[in-house]
C-alpha cells in the first residue's frame, strides 16, 4: 500500500496543475534580491574585469565586495574587513539554459585542500548568504564556492526543476575552469532544497565528497508524508538518485525538524551506499543545526578523519 487514497491518487493524475509544479511552487521562495552587482569601479586598470569582480572595490556592503545592498547597512550582519573584501570574487556565468547565474568565491583558507561547492536552502540568496560562508569557510579550513539558483539574488530566468540542475552544472564548470580546482578538491555542499541540484550532480560526476544538510527524498514525499513509492510525476527525486553517488556522503538531520521530516534523512542515509556515520542533530529543527556545537565538529571530523582515510 503506498499511503494514497484511490481518490488522491486520481486527482494527482488527472488534475491540473501536475504535482511537479506544486512541489516547485511549494520549494521555490526567491527573497527580494538582497543584493546588486557592481562594475570594476577602478578605470584606471585598463582591463576589463568582470562585473562584480573584487578588483576596485572600495567599500564593505551587504553580500560581497561587487555587490551592492539593496536593503541598507542597517541589515548587514556585519561590516567586512578590507581583508575578506579582497578574497571575495562575484561574478556571472551562462547556464544551458540560457540563464546568467550569479556566482561568489571566498578564499576563507588560502592554503586549503578543499574547496565547497555550496547550494544554499530556500528564501535566501548570495547576499544573506555570505557573512556565513566566510564564518563557516574559516572554521572548517576550505574556500566557499556559491551560486543563486535562476530567480535568485541577480540570476535571470524564473526557479524550477530543470534550471537548479542546469544552475549547479553552470556553478561545477566555473569553479573547474576559472579557479582550476579538480573534482577530487571538491566538496559538494546541499542544504534543504540545496540537495536537490547536489544529490543530481553528485549522481553524475564524482568528486571529493557530499554533505547532505537537511535534506529531501522527493517533492511528493514533503507534501505527502505516506507516499511510499516514486512516481514519475515526482519532483526533486533524490531517493533514486542517492545511491548513484560514487563519493562518500555525510547526511545530516535535525530530529524535530518542522519542514522536511527527520525521516528523509534517514531514508536518504539507508539508500546511500558511500554513506558515512551520519549526524542527527538531536532537538534541532530545520534552521538550527549550525547553532548545535557537533555542527561543526562533524564537519571537521569528516573533513579531516574521513577523507583523509578515504584518500589514505
Amino acid at each position: 500500500m503506498n499511503g494514497l487514497s484511490i481518490r488522491e491518487l486520481c486527482g494527482l493524475f488527472c488534475c491540473p496543475p501536475c504535482p511537479s509544479r506544486i512541489a516547485a511552487k511549494l520549494a521555490f521562495l526567491p527573497p527580494e534580491p538582497t543584493y546588486a552587482l557592481l562594475p570594476d569601479p577602478d578605470p584606471s586598470t585598463g582591463a576589463a574585469t568582470a562585473p562584480g569582480s573584487v578588483s576596485g572595490a572600495t567599500q564593505p556592503s551587504l553580500g560581497a565586495p561587487g555587490l551592492r545592498s539593496r536593503v541598507g547597512t542597517e541589515r548587514a550582519e556585519f561590516q567586512y574587513s578590507q581583508r575578506e573584501l579582497d578574497l571575495t570574487d562575484v561574478f556571472l556565468t551562462r547556464s544551458s539554459r540560457g540563464n546568467m547565474v550569479g556566482c561568489m568565491y571566498i578564499r576563507c583558507a588560502p592554503n586549503a585542500r578543499f574547496t565547497v561547492l555550496f547550494s544554499h536552502g530556500n528564501a535566501v540568496d548570495l547576499g544573506q548568504m555570505s557573512s556565513f560562508y566566510i564564518g563557516l569557510g574559516t572554521r572548517i579550513n576550505c574556500n566557499i564556492f556559491s551560486y543563486d539558483y535562476s530567480g535568485y539574488g541577480v540570476s535571470t530566468g524564473k526557479p524550477s526543476e530543470k534550471n537548479l540542475y542546469a544552475d549547479i552544472d553552470a556553478a561545477w564548470h566555473a569553479l573547474r575552469s576559472r579557479y582550476g580546482i579538480s573534482p577530487e578538491n571538491i566538496i559538494l555542499y546541499g542544504q534543504s532544497i540545496g540537495t536537490v541540484p547536489t544529490v543530481d550532480l553528485a549522481s553524475r560526476f564524482e568528486c571529493a565528497a557530499v554533505v547532505l544538510h537537511s535534506p529531501l527524498t522527493s517533492g511528493m514525499r514533503v507534501a505527502f508524508p505516506d507516499t511510499k513509492k516514486t512516481y514519475c510525476f515526482d519532483a526533486f527525486p533524490n531517493i533514486e538518485k542517492v545511491s548513484k553517488i560514487p563519493s562518500p556522503v555525510l547526511i545530516i538531520h535535525g530530529t524535530e525538524d518542522e519542514v522536511i521530516d527527520f525521516s528523509h534523512g534517514l531514508a536518504l542515509f539507508e539508500r546511500c551506499p558511500k554513506a558515512v556515520e551520519p549526524l542527527w542533530v538531536e532537538g534541532a529543527g530545520h534552521n538550527d543545526i549550525e547553532l548545535y556545537s557537533q555542527y561543526l565538529e562533524r564537519l571537521r571530523r569528516f573533513i579531516n578523519q574521513d577523507l583523509a582515510a578515504q584518500h589514505a
